[in-house]
C-alpha cells in the first residue's frame, strides 16, 4: 500500500513539474514575439529625425543612410576607446604591447551580432556589460597565462 502511495505522489510531482516547465517555455516564447519593438522603434525614430531635419533645413536625409552613419560612428568611438584603454594599460605596465595587440586581434576576429536589450525579465540585461554597445575587457587572458584587468 505504501509503495503505491509513493508511486502516485512521485507521478503527481513529476506531472506538475513538467507542466510548469512547459508552461514557462510557452510564456517565454509568447513574450519573444511581443517584446522586441527595438528595430521598429529605432527606424521610427530615424524617420522622425529625418522629417524634422527636413522641416528645419529644407534638406532631406535618408533614414537608412542616417542609420549607417550612427553604426559607423559607434564603431569608430568603440575602437578609439578600446585603443585608449589598452594604451593606458600598456603605459601603466599592467600588460605588454604584445598582449594589447593580441586582444585587439581577438576583438576583430570575434563575430559581431546584435544583442537585444537584455535577457528576459532583466531590464537592461547584460547589454550594458558588453552587449550591443560595448565589449568589456573581461575576456580570457592571452596564451601567456597572465590575467589583466
Amino acid at each position: 500500500m505504501w509503495r503505491s502511495k509513493k508511486f502516485i505522489i512521485t507521478a503527481i510531482i513529476t506531472v506538475v513539474a513538467l507542466a510548469a516547465i512547459l508552461g514557462g517555455y510557452a510564456v517565454a516564447n509568447a513574450d519573444d514575439q511581443n517584446t522586441n519593438p527595438a528595430p521598429n522603434a529605432f527606424s521610427s525614430l530615424l524617420d522622425k529625425v529625418a522629417s524634422i531635419y527636413q522641416q528645419n533645413t529644407g534638406t532631406a536625409i535618408d533614414p537608412q543612410e542616417l542609420s549607417k552613419a550612427f553604426t559607423q560612428a559607434q564603431q569608430s568611438l568603440r575602437t578609439d576607446a578600446l585603443d585608449k584603454y589598452l594604451n593606458d594599460l600598456v603605459t601603466k605596465g599592467k600588460i605588454t604591447q604584445d598582449q594589447a595587440d593580441q586582444y585587439k586581434a581577438w576583438m576583430k576576429a570575434k563575430p559581431d551580432f546584435p544583442i537585444g536589450p537584455g535577457f528576459k525579465g532583466m531590464p537592461g540585461g547584460f547589454s550594458r556589460f558588453g552587449g550591443k554597445f560595448g565589449g568589456g575587457l573581461r575576456a580570457p587572458a592571452p596564451a601567456t597565462g597572465t590575467a589583466y584587468r
